[in-house]
């Protein structure tokens, strides 16, 4: 079953009367601890990056900080995220980056962020939707396999999964549809074992018990 326009018109409006307007998971205070849990989150639960991040921003929550903090104490800090040397060495120059040219601060465009070691274009667009209010759509792994599983934008890379989903989702409902699809690959349409018998787009998803 193709899903045609219609039926995506459908699906958004399953997800909009479902989960409405949700937020992130992730736990932060400022933007620069916001972008920091975000590349710390590759790879890795936010349940469990939150809870890194409660031993980390309390001391750490600036660039400079972290600078301070040195390498080796990043890395003994966020251990437990998986991927911790890599994320701690793109860590630490991002930090130095932001404190040569930005004055501790975030930059505000897409192209600037993803000039930044760490982040690519899932993080800059997660961090320009939930800081400056721009509209974007992030690709994970939940909205990668969830947008092919319904049909909702198939493609084989996250790129075109990205432009697929630009394409489908009204401009004004991009920030919210991120993290519709989210949740609902962590909950409902998983990996492994998806739920389709508690899946209320099971009706309409060609990509149903697969």
């Amino acid at each position: 079953m193709a899903t045609t326009k219609k039926i995506k018109q459908e699906m958004l409006q399953r997800f909009q009367d479902q989960y409405g307007i949700m937020k992130s998971a992730l736990h932060y205070q400022s933007s620069f601890e916001l972008m920091i849990a975000v590349i710390l989150s590759a790879q890795c639960t936010d349940e469990r990056v939150n809870v890194v991040t409660a031993g980390l921003f309390p001391q750490y929550d600036t660039p400079q900080k972290i600078l301070e903090l040195g390498q080796a104490g990043l890395e003994d800090k966020i251990r437990t995220c998986g991927l911790y040397h890599s994320k701690a060495k793109n860590i630490m120059a991002n930090c130095a980056i932001l404190c040569e040219r930005y004055g501790g601060e975030i930059p505000r465009t897409f192209d600037e962020l993803v000039q930044l070691p760490g982040v690519g274009r899932k993080t800059a667009n997660v961090l320009v939707s939930i800081l400056f209010d721009t509209p974007a759509i992030a690709v994970d792994t939940h909205v990668f396999r969830v947008s092919n599983r319904l049909g909702l934008a198939p493609g084989k890379t996250p790129l075109e999964v990205e432009k697929g989903l630009q394409k489908a989702i009204p401009k004004e409902w991009w920030s919210r549809a991120h993290h519709w699809l989210i949740w609902h690959g962590r909950r409902i349409c998983k990996a492994r074992k998806p739920l389709c018998d508690q899946c209320f787009q099971a009706d309409l998803c060609p990509g149903r018990d697969k």
